[in-house]
């Protein structure tokens, strides 16, 4: 494969000048902090315009940083906006260009999932859809070289995508990456009420998370299935909401970011 799949929202959700991209990069980064705790192997992270989320998605792709040389694989998950989809959606392009260059799909991954009936082809799913774009600037500024395997992610059971996430989770050379918001338009203390309480269903590994709580529910459903099973920790490292950051406090989107790690590995 060699076709491209051009990037549909630079411009809109985070800049389309690759120097002004990586310099806004860098700053959300730097502002992060020094992340602290084992390195993680997978994150939950936020895919709103960078200056609603950005913040929070930093906290997370900054823990990556001891595995700046180590990652060679990225396994990425978010849920359909735009193309309604059953199962999980792969890419028919070889490559994902953002303003910082191409990012090679990872073929040998793609051939692993051609047995489960739950994963399907569709350009048209990701086309338009920015729920995954948004985190490849970050990975591209976070690592150095690795292969991609994005799933655009329809109505699917936590057991359909745990398994998918069970053939890809190889060792510390794949990070898995559950792309997600929290809720959306409720006035400021209501959101505040609600993430918080998903949040707290996130830490328990409770997969029954219904979509209004956060819009990639049925990715990381899948996640959290999987990780309870697998015995992995939890850590909370951002919880806001887009009135804390660019918007008004009447409508308001949630945002968290979350490390999870496997116990006794660095």
């Amino acid at each position: 494969m060699s076709s491209i799949r051009p990037p549909a929202v630079a411009g809109s959700f985070y800049p389309a000048d690759p120097a002004l991209l990586a310099a806004t990069l860098d700053r959300l980064l730097a502002d992060a902090g020094t992340p602290s705790g084992l390195p993680p192997k997978a994150l939950i992270v936020p895919h709103a315009g960078y200056i609603y989320s950005g913040p929070s998605a930093a906290r997370a792709y900054a823990t990556l940083a001891p595995l700046r040389r180590q990652i060679r694989r990225v396994v990425l998950l978010g849920p359909t906006h735009r193309v309604a989809v059953n199962g999980l959606a792969l890419p028919e392009s070889g490559f994902f260009a953002t303003p910082l260059g191409n990012i090679e799909i990872d073929q040998d991954a793609v051939a692993d999932l051609q047995h489960l009936p739950q994963v399907l082809t569709s350009e048209l799913v990701h086309a338009q859809e920015h729920s995954l774009e948004v985190h490849l600037p970050f990975l591209q500024r976070t690592l150095d070289h690795f292969k991609l395997l994005p799933l655009a992610v329809g109505n699917a059971a936590p057991e359909a995508v745990a398994e998918v996430l069970d053939t890809l989770w190889g060792g510390p050379e794949t990070l898995i990456v559950i792309s997600t918001d929290l809720s959306h338009f409720l006035p400021y203390a209501a959101a505040q009420l609600s993430d918080g309480a998903t949040c707290r269903q996130i830490l328990d590994f409770t997969s029954a998370i219904r979509p209004e709580q956060a819009c990639g529910a049925f990715p990381l459903n899948g996640l959290l299935l999987t990780a309870r099973q697998r015995g992995l920790q939890t850590e909370l490292l951002d919880l806001c909401n887009s009135g804390d950051t660019a918007g008004d406090r009447e409508r308001v989107v949630g945002y968290a970011a979350f490390a999870l790690r496997e116990a006794g590995h660095v």
